[in-house]
């Protein structure tokens, strides 16, 4: 439709030409956002922060490690890795949410021994799955340390005898705290009682650190924990640790004794390591596996970890991966002997 000079617009011809400016910005808005998004898709991992979740509240091993872990991946990866700290159930509740969560190499899970056994135990209860084994892929471990019988220093045992013959003549009148039910403090007390033929009540909390809290106030008797919880407890004289679940000697406390050399078949270690989704692609797989070993390598990493009386146990991917299995494999036996605890 042709306009004379110096006429005005028809409403028609309005309608057309802001129709045509309307569609032509949401042309480029379109493209522009598909060129946007495809080089977003296309730009090098990690184009922004990651999130690191630990399982159970600040004070406790996965927290103590993961903390050193995450400044040292950060600097490796250019990108602020994020501690989210989300505790309970024995650390199946943030373990859940790290195999359901997005698997782009973003959400990465600091995870204690009690990964392998918690499966097993839901399977055990007849409840459903806070999480499958196979939907976490093992990336690295870190720690791998037996767990220590602790108790206040003021407490009436001595040794680890005193604390068995006590557990034999009063049965059930000793309590002990842990991370919750199936979880890495709870299972080795567990063997204990099982080997030593004893009885004790078992009192559950979100973490090693509300735990060892509890024990020093007084509330719980003992603890089977990771030497890093307690340590600096012990050198300020107000905790005392009777044995530990290994073999042979403690590097942070070589003055305790296995409970294996003192006469009980009982063994466990608390190892801490690094999982990510099963469905992360593995060029981000290997992104972040090559972090986490720089990590391991990390000095300023390793010292803090160190100093805290747990020594830097590095296996690589391929290597955590069966060990993870192995552990899975003889905590089933170990869940079925514990029974059902509700």
């Amino acid at each position: 439709m042709n306009v004379k000079d110096g006429a005005r617009p028809t409403n028609s011809i309005r309608r057309h030409v802001l129709g045509t400016s309307i569609a032509l910005v949401g042309f480029l808005s379109l493209h522009l956002g598909l060129a946007f998004n495809a080089q977003a898709q296309t730009a090098p991992f990690p184009n922004k922060s990651i999130t690191m979740i630990v399982p159970f509240p600040p004070g406790g091993l996965a927290d103590i490690v993961a903390r050193p872990v995450a400044e040292a991946m950060s600097r490796e990866l250019g990108q602020t890795v994020i501690i989210e700290n989300k505790g309970g159930a024995g650390g199946g509740i943030g373990m859940g949410v790290a195999a359901r969560s997005k698997p782009d190499g973003y959400t990465v899970l600091l995870a204690l021994s009690s990964l392998t056994v918690i499966p097993e135990a839901d399977a055990l209860l007849g409840r459903n799955p806070m999480f499958l084994l196979n939907e976490l892929r093992p990336i690295a471990r870190y720690t791998a340390d037996p767990t220590v019988l602790a108790v206040r220093a003021d407490s009436p045992w001595k040794t680890v005898k005193d604390f068995v013959e006590d557990a034999r003549k009063r049965p059930g009148a000793i309590n002990y705290g842990s991370s919750g039910n199936y979880g890495t403090m709870h299972v080795p007390m567990e063997i204990l009682a099982q080997t030593a033929g004893i009885k004790m009540t078992h009192i559950p909390f979100t973490g090693a650190g509300p735990a060892v809290v509890a024990m020093l106030g007084g509330q719980i008797d003992a603890l089977s924990t990771g030497p890093a919880t307690v340590l600096q407890h012990v050198k300020a004289g107000k905790i005392r640790v009777l044995g530990h679940w290994g073999n042979g000697t403690l590097a942070s406390m070589p003055d305790v004794s296995s409970l294996k050399d003192l006469g009980f078949n009982a063994e466990y270690a608390q190892w801490s390591g690094l999982f990510i989704p099963s469905g992360t692609p593995e060029p981000i797989a290997q992104r972040l596996r090559a972090a986490a070993k720089a990590a391991a390598q990390d000095s300023k990493a390793r010292d803090i970890i160190q100093n805290t009386g747990s020594p830097v146990q590095y296996l690589d991917s391929p290597e955590f991966e069966k060990y993870v299995q192995a552990d899975a494999r003889r905590m089933t036996d170990v869940v079925k002997k514990i029974g059902k605890v509700e």
